[in-house]
């Protein structure tokens, strides 16, 4: 049967598939457009099957924060190849499933892919689009941080995002610039107090090991070993390093030259390359 490219052009428009793959399935539909839908949405599932043991090491880091200021989220979404991670619709296509995390706050992962978007469940689109792509896309990340104000920061090729939440209204500029400073110096923890006993133990053993090895005298180990950790805590967290702006100044004291009662009180910070 004869299918009208004006037709062709509004299930490409719908779907987002190739123009042969929308041709092909009106012509089996018989020209019939949700049945057309329904064979394009099958197809996609098909290769999903296909490509579910692939690995999906590319994708985008984006990360955003609700109209309030006090919701930030991040998702990220892979895929395949750096081709497909750079193409708009794909970018754009991430950018809608972001936007539902804000609106919606879920509680996690699951719940978000769960979320309707555009009238049917996340993964479903998701699902939908390994067909339209060609590529085994996961959407495998989301995070939230909720605090009095929440700042985002995507790193340019959106592989990397952090978010830094703040206990109260903070200056755009010095927001941006603690959460491109986690972004460069990827911290392990807010603050000494949030860094995992295991890691405290491990970093003191490693400390009281090196000093041995040095020679230094065995009642002085302890000693040595916690002034270490000290360093460690300079080094790993984000209130404690050195602000890559103004090495003279810590980050703590960086937001404390706006407000001495300002601080951050949570991050976030999720790459693809690490």
């Amino acid at each position: 049967m004869s299918i009208k490219a004006a037709d062709v052009a509004k299930l490409r428009k719908a779907m987002g598939a190739g123009m042969m793959d929308c041709k092909n399935a009106l012509v089996e539909a018989e020209g019939d457009f949700d049945k057309a839908v329904e064979i394009i949405r099958k197809k996609g599932m098909a290769i999903a099957n296909k490509r579910a043991d692939r690995e999906a090491t590319e994708g985008v880091v984006l990360a955003k924060v609700s109209e309030n200021g006090k919701l930030g989220a991040m998702i990220s979404l892979n895929c395949e190849t750096d081709f497909v991670a750079k193409n708009d619709s794909f970018v754009a296509f991430a950018g809608k499933i972001l936007d539902v995390a804000i609106a919606n706050n879920p509680a996690d992962l699951e719940a978000l892919k769960a979320m309707d978007l555009e009238g049917r469940k996340i993964e479903e689109h998701v699902t939908e689009q390994t067909g339209v792509i060609g590529e085994k896309i996961d959407l495998s990340y989301f995070g939230k941080i909720e605090a009095e104000a929440a700042v985002a920061y995507i790193h340019a090729g959106n592989k990397l995002a952090t978010l830094i939440g703040f206990n109260k209204e903070v200056d755009i500029q010095m927001g941006r610039d603690v959460a491109m400073q986690a972004a460069a110096m990827a911290p392990i923890a807010v603050d000494k107090d949030g860094v995992a006993e295991d890691v405290i133990a491990k970093e003191l053993e490693i400390g009281k090991e090196k000093a041995r090895l040095e020679g230094k005298p065995e009642a002085m180990l302890d000693k040595i070993a916690q002034g270490r950790l000290g360093k460690f805590f300079k080094e790993t967290t984000l209130l404690n390093q050195d602000f890559v702006k103004d090495n003279k100044m810590s980050v703590k004291q960086y937001l404390a030259s706006a407000d001495k009662d300002l601080t951050a009180t949570s991050m976030m910070r999720f790459t693809l390359n690490a």
